[in-house]
């Protein structure tokens, strides 16, 4: 029996994790029992050593000075003031009247704040609770179809998994270990991709159902001119000349820059374009010019401060300015300057913010200190190197890899959250699609996807319990779940559009899946008295002897 646990320590200690957290047991507690557990049963067996344990220490403490992870705290506690300033009222308010005469113009209006707010607050909870008690009522009193209402609230709210600055990108990054920044950069056209998708869902509702997703009444419609006029007409005229002034500034930029990258050309032009919308109506408002209407005021004064706060915080991290921890603070400030301006800000909404952004660190941090224990004794039993036989030898070469770990996940998500997921399993995929060749940016895009359905599961996922939460009586709980499954469905689609055109993801090298590696090796060589060639250590500096040789360069294909 004690040769059999020897010989299979590591499928065994895996097996015993997932009934630790099949049976409820939190998941911190169980990482770090579990590791403990056999830790000990293998210094026992003597398969391992005992100052392997006294490696715990130092990585708690390299957790502990991590920088990465203080981004966390900063964007959840940008999001949690940002949706208690008002700004995801107003926003839905306004863009609902903007879109109101379209059938399903709410259910759009939904999706584009709930892009928006993921592009701000990075938190689902957030998102989710703010639309559910906004949006779902307003939906349900013009006659929407109460699991399309639902299903669309729902999903909107977990953008926030992937458009940055996302809480699981954050994560997903430091564990796979590459750039926070890299992480959103690639993140941001999937992200977008898969709101058009969430939106091409509702406008097909709307010619198939129209009566599911009916059109605002015109006395629902409040911010029509004095002569009944929409509006509408005047805001198209300044999105042309404010696309015309980023444009023309593009141009004059690109001139005097010949080698500026893409990314940093649009974010300045963009700027530049909001910045002469903001301006203008400033400047219409102030002197009674009459140039925009009511309607396009109102947008721009709406919608200008969460873009200039996107832009401030995502643009400086694309363009290289700050870090995302650097970025994650200058969001956490902007957005208490955005709920001053809109005289929200008090002692006690800063308490309540500071208060769920340190729970939800502790809790990241506590699973991240029990992950790192069970997986330094997973790593000491060999259990990497039965992960990766177990992957490598899959029919279908990368192909069959991703397809497998993608079906994990998804099962998996439907008892597990993503930052469980995030740090239990992605530190064993992620060395193993390495030495597949796989980019790991493109790779924690792909999972980061892929993750979003945790939110969305029936019947586990967070987002439904966020907006059970905030759900008028009317609303059953069936409904809620039937409304997920098609935005469920439209996650999967999105897993498979990454993997079957790499592009998607804007990573270098994205189609590329293998990597040359040079190595150029120095060997000093010295002649002792027997005549044998001795090869110094690696990283010595001076030579013992006469001469030094260079040995060819070989090359390895990875």
């Amino acid at each position: 029996m004690t040769a059999f646990i020897i010989a299979n320590m590591a499928p065994i200690m895996f097996a015993t994790l997932v009934l630790f957290l099949l049976s409820g047991f939190p998941v911190a507690f169980a990482l770090a029992a579990n590791g403990l557990f056999f830790g000990f049963l293998g210094i026992e067996f003597g398969l391992l050593k005992p100052e392997l344990l006294q490696a715990l220490p130092n990585r708690i403490f390299g957790i502990m000075s991590n920088d990465t992870l203080l981004a966390i705290p900063f964007f959840t506690f940008m999001g949690l003031i940002l949706e208690r300033s008002g700004m995801a009222e107003d926003l839905l308010d306004t863009i609902g009247q903007l879109f109101g005469p379209l059938r399903g113009g709410v259910a759009y209006a939904v999706i584009f704040v709930g892009a928006l707010l993921a592009a701000t607050t990075g938190v689902v909870a957030a998102s989710v609770i703010s639309m559910g008690l906004i949006s779902l009522p307003v939906m349900l009193r013009y006659g929407y179809d109460k699991k399309v209402a639902s299903g669309v609230i729902a999903a909107s709210g977990t953008l926030a998994q992937i458009i940055p600055p996302s809480l699981v990108l954050i994560v997903m990054a430091d564990q796979l270990g590459r750039s926070v920044g890299d992480m959103y950069q690639a993140a941001f056209i999937p992200g977008l991709v898969l709101t058009a998708m969430y939106a091409g869902y509702i406008l097909l509702i709307s010619i198939i159902k129209p009566t599911w997703v009916p059109a605002l009444p015109p006395e629902a419609r409040n911010l029509r001119q004095s002569n009944g006029d929409s509006g509408a007409v005047s805001l198209l005229i300044l999105l042309i000349l404010s696309v015309a002034a980023s444009v023309g500034y593009s141009k004059y930029y690109a001139a005097g820059h010949p080698d500026v990258a893409t990314d940093e050309l649009v974010i300045y032009s963009a700027s530049i374009g909001i910045a002469f919308a903001f301006v203008l109506a400033i400047l219409n408002r102030q002197f009674k010019i009459g140039l925009l209407s009511r309607m396009a005021e109102k947008v721009v004064f709406v919608l200008i401060p969460p873009l200039a706060l996107i832009f401030l915080v995502l643009g400086t991290i694309f363009i290289g300015i700050a870090t995302p921890t650097e970025g994650g603070g200058m969001g956490a400030f902007g957005a208490m300057v955005l709920a001053m301006m809109n005289r929200r800000l008090s002692w006690d909404l800063t308490k309540q913010a500071m208060n769920s952004t340190s729970r939800l660190s502790c809790f990241v941090v506590f699973i991240l200190i029990g992950s790192t224990v069970f997986s330094l004794v997973f790593r000491a039993v060999n259990g990497d190197l039965w992960v990766e036989h177990l992957l490598t030898s899959l029919p279908g070469g990368n192909v069959g890899f991703l397809i497998v770990v993608n079906i994990m996940f998804f099962v998996l998500a439907f008892f597990l959250d993503f930052f469980e997921l995030a740090f239990i399993l992605v530190p064993l995929v992620g060395p193993v699609a390495e030495k597949m060749g796989i980019d790991l940016i493109w790779f924690g895009v792909l999972l980061g996807v892929n993750m979003q359905t945790s939110f969305m599961h029936p019947p586990f996922g967070f987002a439904l319990f966020y907006l059970r939460s905030v759900a008028p009586k009317e609303v059953k709980t069936s409904d809620i779940y039937w409304g997920a499954i098609p935005f469920v469905a439209a996650q999967i689609i999105m897993v498979s559009l990454i993997i079957a055109f790499p592009s998607i993801v804007s990573v270098e090298k994205k189609t590329n899946m293998k990597e040359e590696v040079q190595l150029n090796i120095t060997m000093p060589i010295d002649t002792v008295d027997d005549g044998n060639p001795v090869n110094l250590p690696e990283g010595t500096n001076q030579p013992t002897g006469d001469k030094e040789e260079e040995a060819p360069a070989p090359k390895f294909t990875q």
